[in-house]
């Protein structure tokens, strides 16, 4: 299964969250993580694509008076996935130290 960029980025954010999680926090992480400003908006399109391909599911959480909220949760097919990813992305950076140091 083919992922894009930015999904897997989704997914380890959620791994590093842990449990359910909604997308402030979210956005939250990938900022901190990559640096730079996250749309919400993208991170909805990215959890939606997720949960079309089975790697989260979600729930929506309606508290009384209050905002509704969609919790997302990685499945068991998203855990793995993200595990062989990060050993194909591990084989494919293996070897290129010396090739990626700045030059002095």
């Amino acid at each position: 299964m083919a992922l894009q960029h930015f999904e897997l980025h989704v997914l380890v954010a959620m791994l590093r969250l842990g449990g359910d999680t909604y997308s402030v926090p979210l956005v939250l992480a990938l900022e901190k993580r990559l640096g730079k400003p996250v749309a919400q908006a993208a991170v909805f399109i990215a959890l939606s694509r997720l949960e079309k391909k089975g790697l989260v599911t979600s729930r929506l959480d309606e508290t009384p008076g209050g905002r509704a909220r969609r919790y997302f949760k990685p499945t068991r097919q998203g855990v793995t996935l993200v595990r062989e990813m990060r050993g194909e992305h591990a084989r494919l950076w293996r070897g290129l130290g010396s090739v990626l140091r700045a030059p002095r």
